[in-house]
């Protein structure tokens, strides 16, 4: 397994509301400069932050798995089913877009989250109703390890969210020195967005290559050909904290083309 690093100016860039929203996008739609198009089922992937309070007025979707993961701040969300709400840091809002929906967003002042894009087999979600989700920090499974790790699990192993797409979703964060060791099943691509400090990266018994550095807004891609462990470790003494999102490296339905 090779590590594929995107550094910030590899990644696209956009911004809302006059740009009060301002986003780093690890997959931009095209025209927004990310190299990385698309990773399998694994569409979109925009980090928003705001200083003031701003918002995006309602626009339609369809089809796609659209969720937001806060980081920090509040998100409100309302759309054309209804919805009125708002998620706080460690929430998680989730729009299964189906058939049609609408919707609009307001992110508070010193907010963080990430909207990221899933695609499931589009000739059959848009036949779906749409529906909203949305859980608290709370709501997910968390493991504190001794050696200095923190886990959340986003999507899989027991956390609430539930798609039609195959992904698999964590929050690590891994303390100065620690190693945070995961497994990634042959067929899969483990994509990682360093979004605190920095680290290397290295495939478990591979000793012939040196580990990969990594630093503070990288976008790591990793595919596996076979079962592999990855290694990754924090080399600083500041936390690093990574978004690890899995997906099939490829799927056995069509996928929406993106140029």
């Amino acid at each position: 397994m090779q590590a594929l690093i995107y550094t910030p100016v590899m990644q696209g860039t956009g911004e809302f509301d006059g740009g009060r929203i301002k986003e780093q996008k690890p997959i931009g739609f095209p025209g927004e400069g990310s190299v990385v198009k698309r990773v399998g089922p694994l569409f979109y992937w925009a980090w928003a932050t705001s200083e003031t309070e701003a918002a995006i007025g309602l626009h339609p979707h369809k089809g796609f798995e659209i969720m937001t993961y806060v980081v920090g701040g509040t998100a409100y969300h309302g759309d054309t089913l209804g919805t009125d709400s708002v998620v706080g840091a460690g929430g998680v809002q989730v729009m299964q877009t189906g058939s049609g929906v609408s919707h609009k967003e307001k992110l508070s002042a010193g907010a963080e989250l990430f909207q990221i894009w899933f695609e499931p087999d589009l000739s059959e979600a848009v036949l779906r109703q749409p529906t909203y989700h949305q859980y608290a920090h709370a709501d997910f499974p968390q493991v504190s390890r001794a050696e200095g790790v923190s886990v959340k699990t986003v999507i899989g192993g027991g956390a609430p969210v539930e798609l039609a797409a195959d992904v698999r979703m964590w929050d690590v964060e891994v303390q100065g020195g620690a190693l945070y060791t995961q497994s990634v099943p042959e067929g899969y691509t483990l994509t990682a967005l360093a979004i605190r400090g920095q680290g290397t990266w290295a495939a478990a018994g591979v000793s012939s290559r040196e580990p990969a550095a990594f630093h503070h807004k990288d976008f790591i891609v990793a595919a596996a050909a076979s079962d592999t462990e990855v290694e990754i470790r924090n080399t600083q003494d500041a936390p690093l904290r990574l978004i690890l999102i899995q997906v099939p490296t490829k799927v056995d339905y069509p996928l929406y083309p993106k140029r």
